[in-house]
């Protein structure tokens, strides 16, 4: 996955600003009593905003927490950043430079979202009292783990693929992927509406550092069905079933759910290499964990599991605010209008280097 340039500046001060503090120590929690359903399980109901400034991986170098006081600190100069860059911006200026006027992200180049439309976040994520510096926890260096030779070699091997994991502000242009935009099935998955980038509709379920962050959970005896705000995604957990057969694939895996105590686990499998989340195989294998530890947050846990991608397994958690905010239409559509003039744009580009090459 590709992060925005806002959620990477926060990481890179991390990592200068955290490097050799020590580790608060946790504040214990009070007694709560969980609300419960009709069938005595606990009631996860309800909508959760997943924006953080906490990155997925840890800063190298920075400890697994920081300080209130350093977390203030980099919030408040987020807050500055996207201040300024809400800033009016002038309705006669001139256009852009070529390739852009060298500002972060897409706004500072040829064009795209000012920031006024974006929400990564505006705090980091606390879990047990704890201001976590990634959302990896094991290993405990907070890292995704390696990839393994094999998956090097398909990695390097294969053409472009439309993932979920592809976000359409990092797109690395004709130059460092060849064959991008020689078709639409070649363009991300959340570029054509089809699905949440940055794997915000999961499994797992991520923050996309981007917009659109609301999620919300609708619970039965025997279904549990997520809603991500973005692309308005919908899995649907069932619970207490056997996984379906094998040669039944699913972008969003096959989801089979059943109660551990108060957690709620989500067994995922039967995933299409559609998806590919962080470049992993269809043999992909999510377990995730849902528990109520307040009146208005949930923590959310994640093991995945590729022996033909990673190294070894690897996990992480976060909590999931609860919101009383609305969660709207994601009025995207496949097929959108852009598409023609993109793909159009790079046939005439090939044009124009291969008439070069020709000496016309």
């Amino acid at each position: 996955m590709r992060l925005p340039v806002l959620v990477m500046t926060v990481a890179f001060v991390i990592s200068t600003v955290l490097f050799g503090q020590t580790t608060p120590p946790a504040t214990p929690r009070g007694t709560y009593k969980i609300p419960r359903l009709a069938d005595g399980h606990p009631n996860l109901q309800g909508t959760y905003d997943l924006a953080t400034l906490t990155p997925v991986e840890r800063p190298r170098g920075a400890n697994a927490t920081m300080t209130k006081d350093q977390a203030r600190s980099l919030e408040i100069a987020t807050a500055k950043r996207k201040a300024t860059g809400d800033a009016p911006i002038a309705g006669d200026r001139s256009a852009p430079p070529k390739g852009g006027d060298g500002s972060p992200g897409p706004y500072g180049n040829v064009g795209g979202y000012n920031s006024g439309w974006l929400d990564p976040g505006s705090s980091f994520m606390v879990v047990d009292g704890q201001i976590k510096t990634s959302l990896v926890v094991d290993p405990p260096d907070g890292r995704v783990p390696p990839y393994t030779p094999q998956a090097l070699k398909r990695i390097a091997g294969q053409r472009p693929r439309a993932t979920s994991d592809a976000i359409e502000s990092s797109d690395p242009g004709l130059e460092k992927t060849p064959g991008a935009y020689d078709d639409p099935e070649s363009r991300p998955l959340g570029e054509r509406c089809l699905l949440g980038f940055g794997s915000t509709s999961g499994p797992p379920a991520l923050p996309d550092y981007f917009y659109n962050n609301l999620h919300q959970i609708v619970q039965t005896h025997d279904s549990i069905v997520i809603l991500t705000e973005m692309v308005h995604d919908v899995r649907i957990v069932r619970m207490n079933q056997p996984h379906l057969p094998k040669t039944i694939r699913k972008w969003l895996g096959d989801s089979t759910g059943h109660w551990e105590g108060d957690t709620l686990v989500v067994d995922t499998t039967n995933f299409t290499d559609k998806t590919a989340f962080r470049e992993a195989t269809e043999d992909l294998h999510v377990i995730e964990r849902f528990s109520r530890t307040g009146p208005k947050e949930l923590l959310y846990r994640f093991t995945i599991d590729d022996p033909a991608t990673w190294a070894k397994p690897w996990s992480g958690e976060y909590t999931w605010p609860a919101t009383d905010s609305h969660i709207y239409e994601y009025a995207c559509h496949e097929a959108n209008y852009a598409m023609g003039g993109v793909l159009s744009g790079a046939r005439m580009r090939e044009k124009e280097e291969s008439e070069a090459k020709a000496g016309k």
